[in-house]
Parts: C-alpha cells; sequence; structure tokens
C-alpha cells in the first residue's frame, strides 16, 4: 500500500523526537531560532525588494534564514543563487504575497523566480508571469515562466504559480509541492524534476487557445531510463475551462503518474500525446491509479498506458521517492524551531 499522509506526518513527528531527544539543533538545550529578514514595500521592513533582501545573505550560507515578505505585488525578477542555501521565503498567502514579471520568449531567461539553490523553502507566494496571465491581455502566446526551480530538497507549501505556457520549469532535483496553486494552458508543468504534487490544484484555461485546440497539462523531460525522475500527482485537482491532455512527451522517457486525483471533464479521452516519441510510446511512463471525475474514465485512454500494480505504485508515491534520507523532516525541523 502508498504511504499516507498521516502516516508520513508521524513518521517526521517522530524522527523529530529523536532530533529533539539527542539535542540536535539546539544550543544550551534550547532549539536553534532562524534570523528572519522582512520584505515590506511601505518601508517598514529590512528592504523594500525580495531581492534585495536576498542578495544581503552572505554566500556559503549554511544555516536557514527567513525572509518574511509582506503582502503585496512586487514587480522584480527574483533569483536565489546557487552559493545561497538554506532560504525559507515566507509570505501572507499565494493571492496577497505575489511576485510578478512579463519577461517572454525563452524558457532560460523569462522566469519570474528562479531558485538554484538546494535547500530551499517557500510558503504562501504567488508567482507570476503576466505576459499572457490573464490571457484576456491579447499578447500573442509565447514562452513566459512564471517559476524556475533548479535546485536540489526544494519545497513548496500553499504557493501560486501562474501562467500560460511553460508556468513551472521544474529542472532537475527533488522537490515537493503541496496544497499550492498550478495555472497554465500549454505544457505548463515542464521539466526533469524528482517531484511530488500533493493536494496541488492544477487550473487548466486552455480555453484561450486560439481555434480551441486542447492544452497539456505535463511536459516531463526524463531523457532515457536509468534517469530516476518524473511527476507524482497525488490526491490534486484537475479543473478548469477548455480541453486538455495529461501530458505530453517532451523527452523520450517521459514520466508522469496521477494518483487520487479528481479530474473534471476537460481531459481529453485518449489522455496523453507521444508527441516526439510517436513510435516509440513502449519507452514513456504515463499512468493513472485510483482516480476519479468525470475526465477520469480511461475507457478510450491510448492503449500504451502504464497498467501499475501495488508494489509499483507504493514505489512511485511513497515520500520516499523523493525523501529516502529525512531531508524534508529536516527541513520541517527547522521550520518549528
Amino acid at each position: 500500500m502508498a504511504i499516507t499522509s498521516l502516516q508520513l506526518l508521524l513518521h517526521y513527528i517522530f524522527r523529530a523526537c529523536i532530533v529533539l531527544s539527542l539535542g540536535l539543533g539546539q544550543t544550551n538545550g534550547q532549539p536553534e531560532t532562524y534570523r528572519t529578514i522582512i520584505v515590506d514595500q511601505s518601508g517598514h521592513g529590512n528592504f523594500k525588494t525580495i531581492q534585495s533582501a536576498i542578495d544581503s545573505i552572505p554566500s556559503d550560507n549554511n544555516k536557514w534564514i527567513c525572509i518574511y515578505i509582506k503582502a503585496g505585488e512586487y514587480r522584480e525578477r527574483v533569483t536565489i543563487p546557487r552559493d545561497k542555501p538554506f532560504v525559507y521565503l515566507k509570505g501572507e498567502g499565494k493571492r496577497k504575497t505575489i511576485i510578478v514579471w512579463d519577461a517572454h520568449g525563452s524558457i532560460t531567461t523569462s522566469a519570474t523566480f528562479t531558485s538554484e539553490a538546494d535547500n530551499i523553502v517557500a510558503k504562501g507566494i504567488g508567482f507570476k508571469n503576466s505576459y499572457n496571465n490573464p490571457p484576456t491581455n491579447k499578447n500573442p502566446v509565447k514562452v513566459a515562466v512564471a517559476a524556475m526551480i533548479v535546485g536540489d530538497k526544494s519545497a513548496f507549501y500553499g504557493c501560486g504559480f501562474f501562467g500560460f505556457q511553460d508556468t513551472l520549469w521544474d529542472v532537475g532535483g527533488r522537490h515537493y509541492f503541496n496544497s499550492c496553486t498550478i495555472e497554465g494552458a500549454i505544457d505548463f508543468i515542464f521539466g526533469a524534476g524528482k517531484s511530488i504534487y500533493e493536494r496541488c490544484s492544477i487550473s487548466v484555461i486552455a480555453g484561450a487557445l486560439n481555434g480551441g485546440g486542447p492544452g497539456f497539462i505535463t511536459a516531463q523531460a526524463r531523457s532515457s531510463k536509468e534517469e530516476t525522475n518524473g511527476f507524482i500527482f497525488k490526491d490534486c485537482n484537475v479543473f478548469g475551462n477548455g480541453k486538455t491532455y495529461l501530458g505530453r512527451a517532451w523527452r523520450a522517457h517521459a514520466r508522469v503518474i496521477y494518483y487520487n486525483t479528481h479530474m473534471s471533464n476537460i481531459v481529453v479521452p485518449s489522455g496523453w500525446d507521444a508527441w516526439h516519441s510517436v513510435g516509440k510510446e513502449n519507452q514513456l511512463f504515463y499512468a493513472e491509479y485510483g482516480c476519479k471525475g468525470l475526465g477520469s474514465n480511461n475507457s478510450s485512454r491510448v492503449e500504451w498506458e502504464e497498467k501499475l500494480d501495488q508494489k509499483t505504485l507504493s514505489l512511485f508515491t511513497s515520500m520516499e521517492f523523493i525523501d529516502n534520507e529525512g531531508w524534508m523532516s529536516a527541513q520541517a525541523f527547522n521550520m518549528l524551531a
């Protein structure tokens, strides 16, 4: 059986109790607390912009630092460079604390938010590329990335990712998204990350596509059978307007699983598109298990969709898929300190 969220929580509490009993992460018997930097556009914090707060963190940082971002729309491009790990971005809600920019035309240069470092946590923040979002702005549709996540051991809680084409570039590394909203129409969750999306809202806005064609939720980029990456959608909700495929194969061994997810009738009956892998569909790994809703009817799915047994399902839907060493429990311990 797949590990449930309750089992995972109990597992992490147990690990944290062990850490506390050993006195790790404590000074003189008290938990270490992270330093907090406040960003407030009104001038009542330490900085007025998010990037200036990040710039103030020393290179090769090795202790958690919290950047608390007050509510507001921050029109800036934000980058956490590779040499500044252990950063906790804390906002006041994904629709209240929003980082917005409108660069477009290239996946490598258009991201509103870029996270290159390992050990990054974000909570309650919206990341938006406004070039085609909202789609009523009538701009021609182009690549416009809202967030580019490169570093390993990164977690996002209650965050929002808003765009149209290529919204969230889950580039690589192990990532966890919990209770997030990801919005877009074309390949709006893409890349070669090894990631679990749990209890996330997958908001499709494909109704705005010219010609009324379907969109694509994922464009996963696993390139070989030796690579361990893939996208796992667990207890999520797929909804919106227009029609959409669950995914298309950006690379030859793309891997995506939807587990226990609700799908509205926007999902096209065939479900998946081989894209560049036509004729080599046997290399792809697309699967659904325990899903519900009108869009989950798999009677007309592509014949090469994977059929999962319990052992394989447990392998991919357990948190062990992204965390077999306890990095998430270590993050949780430090965030609660």
